[in-house]
């Protein structure tokens, strides 16, 4: 790992380059235009305000209605709105340019755009490249080649900017045909698609009072619907659709933080647990030499599916394949064992004489893994046990612990006590985080933007690493100075972190600002491992050295369906013997 990549800046969007380009290239001459008649000015802001707290211009607030009205398909409401108020949603001289812009009205249009008189010489000149720039490729578009040369020629070239793409422009006349075209340029080809898109890039470049941006009220719902749901402590639903006729607020009880039900089936110390993708199963390791593989039934309960026996360690890691048929399990510097989850038996053994290995994690294709561990090494494994590649060297520190990104680009690891290493696969190129204290456990989130560790300075660090690598925030309360914790993303869009600790409870904190928001009691043990489910919002899974899982989740109408099973039967604090009984009493819904 590490080394000089030697890549250089990823090829950007060529048709996205020309305003930004030409806006650095000083203002030449433009082509000579007869200007027509001065339009008028745009109504005037008379200060008016509205709300509550006087923050809204009334003459803005009425534009936007009338433009929702309008595309909402209410027309002569609009209309009417428009009649009433005295208020315009556009000049008609912008009603005239856009409308030429749909049509493919190029010289009208230019035309049109001089007669906007609060518009500087530069931002015309960005105009009139747009606009002759789809006015060129249409022509290429329709194979009349000696037009879209006179166009650059004549027109393009003499506005004075953006040389790259002029060049670019003119390649575009070999390409071989309309496929190649909209490839080599980046266009949509010429149909109203295309139109709306230049329609679009003209509106970024004009003045939003001038052409308000499309939608512009949906817009703004949306960001204060996105607003309260963030600022929601307790917001954990898979339902996105927000009410508007109240300030959103979830209560408490959306947190799952009942114990439904104890797993006792391992003999000895649980370390590790996980949820599959899909959320239907859950797999164990445990000191007692065994995985389990649990199934997902109705009400967000658990029933054991397969128990997985072959090592000769305690099994402290359990990494699930992209589509859930697979299964590796990994212990105290033992080998890797692939299981097929469906029949539970395994599949294949990794070993390499003199390595051991204590993590493992799967690329996004399924047909590829990575495993580390105490002899300072990272392995490539296909399934049938091939080597594929190897990080290793006298400078290679002990791995600690392994993640793969979601898209299969980076390598995140922990070596030796403090350091955080991201690896990117394809630019062969390392990022270091080093901490100030020695890290024990990490989790990616799921779209691989943010990295979790746990620290033995009982603290929980969360980490942007998407470009940089920035520290957002540090979540505190929980206990951890001996032992491995770990901890995880959860809750709908990933409102939470959960986290195991070493006073017997399990800590909930809202991701967004740090604050702690459950301390949840019922293990006897230090509480090694948490999963969420990342199907189920409402439904998390803890594993302790008390030898027992717990199942949480809200408090639902299992008591209803079955009075035997809840409160009655000790299920919030279910100890030891339970989870025979329950089986017993769930036998009705499986």
């Amino acid at each position: 790992m590490g080394g000089d990549n030697g890549v250089g800046p990823p090829p950007l969007k060529r048709l996205k380059l020309s305003i930004p380009t030409a806006k650095a290239v000083p203002g030449d001459s433009l082509v000579t235009i007869l200007a027509p008649p001065m339009a008028k000015d745009m109504p005037a802001d008379d200060g008016v305000t509205i709300g509550s707290r006087g923050q809204i211009r009334k003459l803005e607030f009425v534009r936007i209605i009338t433009q929702a009205l309008s595309s909402l398909g209410y027309k002569h409401a609009a209309t009417a709105l428009e009649e009433e108020s005295g208020v315009p949603l556009q000049l008609p001289v912008v009603s005239d340019f856009r409308r030429e812009i749909l049509a493919g009205l190029w010289d009208e249009s230019i035309t049109t755009l001089h007669k906007i008189t609060w518009l500087d010489d530069e931002t015309v000149k960005l105009a009139s490249f747009l606009i002759l720039q789809q006015k060129f490729l249409e022509f290429l578009d329709s194979g009349d080649t000696s037009s879209a040369l006179k166009t650059l020629r004549s027109e393009i070239s003499l506005l004075g900017i953006n040389t790259h793409r002029v060049h670019e422009l003119a390649s575009f006349v070999m390409c071989p045909s309309r496929e190649a075209l909209s490839e080599r340029a980046d266009w949509r080809g010429a149909n109203p698609d295309s139109r709306v898109c230049l329609l679009e890039q003209l509106q970024n470049l004009l003045p939003p009072a001038l052409m308000i941006p499309e939608n512009r009220l949906e817009h703004l719902v949306e960001q204060a619907l996105e607003v309260q749901r963030k600022s929601c402590l307790f917001h954990n639903s898979s339902e996105h659709l927000l009410s508007l006729y109240t300030d959103h607020r979830c209560s408490r009880d959306q947190i799952p933080t009942r114990t439904l039900q104890v797993l006792e089936a391992h003999e000895n110390e649980v370390w590790f647990l996980q949820f599959s993708h899909n959320g239907r199963y859950l797999a164990s390791a445990s000191k007692d030499l065994t995985a389990i593989l649990w199934e997902v039934v109705e009400d967000g309960l658990v029933k054991l599916r397969h128990i997985l026996r072959g090592h000769q360690k305690a099994v402290s890691f359990v990494a699930w394949s992209p589509d859930d048929t697979m299964l590796l399990t990994c212990g105290n510097e033992e080998n890797v064992k692939l299981w097929d989850t469906s029949t539970g038996e395994c599949r294949h053994t990794f070993n390499k004489p003199n390595s051991c290995f204590t993590s493992c994690a799967w690329f996004p294709d399924g047909n590829r893994f990575v495993s580390g561990g105490g002899d300072k090494s990272i392995y490539m494994w296909d399934l049938e046990g091939q080597e594929l590649e190897s990080w290793k060297g006298a400078r290679m520190p002990r791995i600690n612990d392994l993640a793969i990104t979601v898209d299969g680009s980076h390598m995140v690891s922990i070596c030796g006590d403090k350091d955080i290493r991201i690896y990117n696969l394809e630019e062969k190129s390392e990022r270091v985080i080093e901490e100030e204290k020695p890290i024990t456990s990490l989790s990616v989130s799921k779209d691989g933007r943010y990295l979790l560790v746990n620290l033995v300075s009982q603290e929980i660090h969360l980490w942007d690493i998407a470009v940089s690598s920035k520290l957002l925030f540090k979540y505190r309360g929980h206990r951890q100075g001996r032992y491995v914790i770990r901890s995880c993303f959860g809750g709908s869009d990933h409102a939470f972190i959960v986290s195991g600790s070493e006073d017997s409870q399990v800590y909930i904190w809202h991701r967004q600002n740090g604050e702690l928001l459950e301390v949840l009691p019922g293990h006897s043990g230090t509480v090694n491992s948490v999963s969420w489910n990342p199907v189920n919002p409402h439904m998390f899974a803890s594993a302790s050295d008390d030898h027992t899982i717990r199942i949480w989740g809200l408090t639902t109408n299992i008591d209803q369906k079955n009075p035997n099973v809840g409160a009655a039967n000790g299920i919030d604090h279910l100890e030891n013997g339970g989870t025979r009984e329950l089986l017993e009493n769930l036998k009705p819904f499986y």
